[in-house]
């Protein structure tokens, strides 16, 4: 089964790992785990001023400062991944993530607002949920 593991760092990713370690026998290694997290966009007007060099290395170093203990955790639990960072909005990157990659699952930690903190302040779990065709696991 291909898994994307969505990740940001959070202590709610690191309750998803948990979870993953404490369930092997769902999660072994004879599936093919892809471990995503999403670096936001800089500013357009402050972009405009930055070299494509900068802003890449910029994006780069952001993106591993969350894989890197990630990548280390699969490691450590015996599990192959490939890990990546793309630049947007999180709901939306995981989401089209998702569909291009034609994952089976999709695993993300959750914070668990409430319908009115959803409201106010939006969740990426919640977009990802409506907007992803593949089935997603949600870890709170």
């Amino acid at each position: 089964m291909k898994i994307l593991v969505a990740v940001d760092g959070s202590s709610y990713t690191k309750r998803m790992l948990g979870y993953l370690a404490a369930h092997d026998e769902l999660f072994g290694s004879a599936h093919d785990y892809t471990v995503l997290t999403a670096v936001p966009a800089v500013p357009p007007r402050a972009a405009a001023v930055i070299d494509k060099a900068t802003l890449a290395e910029y994006y780069t170093d952001e993106g591993e400062k969350v894989l890197k203990p990630v990548r280390t955790f699969f490691e450590k639990q015996g599990l192959k991944s490939k890990t990546q960072h793309k630049v947007g909005h999180p709901g939306e990157v995981i989401a089209k993530a998702a569909s291009a990659g034609k994952f089976d699952l999709v695993v993300m930690g959750s914070h668990g607002h409430s319908t009115l903190d959803n409201l106010v302040m939006g969740s990426v779990a919640t977009y990802v949920v409506a907007h992803c065709k593949t089935p997603v696991l949600l870890v709170r």
